[in-house]
């Protein structure tokens, strides 16, 4: 459904499309694992869709006994995988609040991560689950060849899991938000990642997107002209080239990838590129992510202020 024609509200669900999905998490918050099982047997082979599904069931069952009770009666590779997903979820956001229990849980985690690894040794998802961590011990890793800051990180981790799924979406992702200034790294690192990590990807992968991540993740307000950086030539042609050639390849994928739109729907309008813009958003539909709105105000608000200077409609509006 093109985004220009839809009616009602902004669908904000991290699901979007996937069907399947969105009726497994009514079930995870029911209490019901059958159907999780399922929607992760079907995806052995197709780590981009684990990884999604795994992560979206995570945040619906991390509040509840669900995936203890799933293990205790079921011991396969989704069970744990999910076990996995819910302790490494558990562990961080005890960790962020400063919870006493953060270490007990960190650790609990970890075993959990081990567990999955055992349970399905080709499968990236419970290493890149442990990636996530690793912004809570800062692990230093010496940087490969290539990068002019030559950041310290987890790279023997990551490069573990690229063995597995060479171009991991989520994989990439996690370990470029390693490098972050609000987890102790900084915005040179940050964007030298991006830079060496998007390169190595095809033209036509998602992975081209992460400077533009890197870009939207150091945007400082208080800086001189900071609304006009997308602008800039290289940013331009970063954007343009990605609307070329990734866009394209989306119409193909089982779900819409809606926050990767969003950063290239971003980007474009940043860099008065409306035209190309409104493609990205008719991709996009109804479907809506927080990020990277969030970053410049309240989000619905910066949403559809970004779909007004394409000329489109506001959902919802009059």
């Amino acid at each position: 459904m093109a985004a220009d024609l839809f009616e009602g509200q902004y669908v904000w669900h991290p699901a979007a499309d996937d069907r399947v999905l969105a009726s497994v998490c009514v079930d995870v918050r029911a209490g019901r694992y059958l159907s999780a099982h399922e929607a992760l047997t079907e995806t052995r082979t197709d780590f981009g869709l684990r990884a999604h599904r795994s992560l979206v069931m995570a945040s619906e069952a991390a509040g509840t006994d669900l995936v203890e009770r799933w293990l205790a009666e079921e011991t396969t590779p989704e069970a744990a995988l999910m076990w996995a997903r819910v302790a490494v979820l558990r562990a961080i956001r005890a960790a962020d609040a400063r919870d006493e229990r953060a270490e007990a849980l960190e650790r609990i985690a970890l075993a959990a991560c081990d567990r999955a690894t055992v349970m399905a040794p080709a499968d990236p998802t419970p290493w890149v689950a442990k990636l996530a961590m690793t912004r809570l011990h800062r692990l230093r890793d010496p940087a490969p060849n290539g990068l002019l800051t030559a950041p310290p990180g987890p790279w023997r981790l990551f490069a573990h899991i690229l063995t597995l799924d060479p171009f991991n979406r989520e994989a990439h992702h996690r370990f470029l938000s390693f490098f972050f200034t609000r987890h102790g790294g900084s915005v040179n690192a940050a964007w030298d990642v991006a830079a060496f990590l998007s390169q190595r990807a095809p033209a036509d992968s998602p992975l081209r997107l992460l400077p533009l991540v890197a870009l939207v993740e150091s945007y400082n307000p208080t800086q001189l002209l900071a609304d006009r950086v997308w602008e800039q030539p290289q940013w331009r042609s970063t954007a343009l080239a990605i609307y070329h050639n990734w866009l394209p390849t989306v119409a193909g994928y089982r779900f819409t990838p809606v926050l990767d739109l969003a950063y290239l729907a971003h980007a474009l309008v940043m860099a008065q590129c409306a035209f190309e813009a409104r493609a990205v958003f008719a991709a996009m539909g109804p479907y809506a992510s927080r990020m990277p709105w969030s970053v410049f105000g309240e989000p619905e608000e910066q949403l559809s202020r970004a779909r007004r200077a394409c000329g489109l409609p506001v959902p919802g509006a009059a």
